[in-house]
């Protein structure tokens, strides 16, 4: 296995562009673009046509719905921020985003959700238990891929992820007990979303300037860096959630509100109220036989009123504040830094 897994990443040819600037002594900065091209790449190539196709085919076609595949294009950013030629952490940026996959198949699994990037969820175009076995798979592919890394680096780099793995889960237990309380506070929420969301953003961080040699100071302000930017791009999935377009959004908008997930939107909203709109939006909550394009058209309106969408944004801006503090403690060069804060802006540019 690990000699197919290496070989299938001989198709990339860096080779005459990197010389030709290297004779001119320009370091190389690749674009986010380019290097989602080389992730999506290197995914279509993986060796994933094995038996039983029932187990690999769920892999494959998780793998192909695409997306921003932010995960490894940070990894990879954040190693090229020390090295030029960023090959040799691509096999650990697929397993990180072997393993985001792998999170969200069970995570659809779980919320008994319809569509993950506007396509059927594996639940729904297979069955429950090929998600349940598919995923299992994907996770440990994903310890495999990446152990392809630096011999030297791996003690460090699986002591990374695995502890990201283990946060991840608990922040998923996290919201599913939020589901069964009331009395949820933002502080818990936030807690929530930085174990469910951010760690893996700041893991993907970490985990290319480790592998590129960084000073354990800059590895450390990246990974603060990751936190503070994942839970501003959470916050804004929370927005997007009740206020984005379908289209864009990649899924159904009102999944949270007819869900009656507790999110910076709904724990505010009943925080925030006057008692008469607290009382309409507890109406709505709980409501399971109520028409569900109505649900989501007054709670919305309530959200509006009450000004949680304005809340939400403004604690977007503080935490995305926050991360640049922590990516101007990074001791590089500021240009070198430039592409990292582009891939930032694109993302919490993504409004409705």
């Amino acid at each position: 296995m690990a000699s197919s897994l290496s070989s299938f990443l001989n198709f990339f040819n860096f080779s005459n562009s990197y010389n030709f600037f290297n004779s001119y002594n320009i370091y190389i900065m690749y674009s986010s673009k380019q290097l989602l091209q080389m992730v999506s790449d290197a995914i279509a190539s993986m060796p994933l046509e094995r038996e039983p196709q029932g187990l690999y085919a769920p892999i494959r076609y998780v793998l192909s719905l695409g997306g921003k595949r932010i995960r490894p294009v940070l990894m990879l950013m954040a190693y090229n921020l020390y090295r030029e030629d960023v090959r040799p952490c691509l096999m650990p940026a697929i397993g990180l985003e072997t393993f985001h996959n792998f999170t969200l198949l069970h995570d659809d699994l779980m919320d008994r959700a319809e569509m993950r990037r506007g396509k059927a969820c594996v639940h729904r175009k297979w069955d429950d238990n090929t998600a349940i076995l598919s995923g299992d798979n994907m996770l440990v592919l994903a310890f495999q891929y990446m152990m392809q890394c630096d011999e030297a680096a791996m003690p460090t780099i699986m002591r990374i992820f695995a502890k990201t793995a283990i946060e991840i889960d608990e922040g998923q237990q996290h919201d599913i007990d939020f589901e069964s309380r009331n009395d949820v506070t933002e502080a818990e929420y936030i807690e929530m979303i930085r174990l469910k969301t951010s760690v893996l953003l700041a893991c993907a961080l970490q985990i290319g300037a480790t592998l590129a040699g960084a000073p354990q100071q800059d590895t450390e302000a990246l990974y603060r860096y990751g936190e503070c930017l994942g839970l501003a791009f959470q916050l804004q999935d929370d927005y997007l959630d009740v206020y984005g377009d379908p289209a864009v959004f990649g899924k159904k908008i009102g999944g949270d509100i007819l869900c009656d997930k507790k999110t910076f939107m709904l724990i505010n909203a009943l925080l925030h109220a006057s008692d008469a709109d607290r009382a309409e939006l507890q109406r709505w909550i709980g409501c399971k036989d109520c028409n569900p394009d109505e649900k989501i058209r007054t709670v919305t309106a309530l959200y509006t009123k009450i000004g949680v969408d304005k809340m939400a944004q403004e604690r977007m801006n503080t935490y995305y504040t926050k991360a640049e503090a922590c990516l101007a403690e990074v001791n590089l060069p500021e240009e070198r830094k430039q592409m990292l804060r582009g891939l930032a802006l694109e993302l919490m540019g993504r409004q409705s």
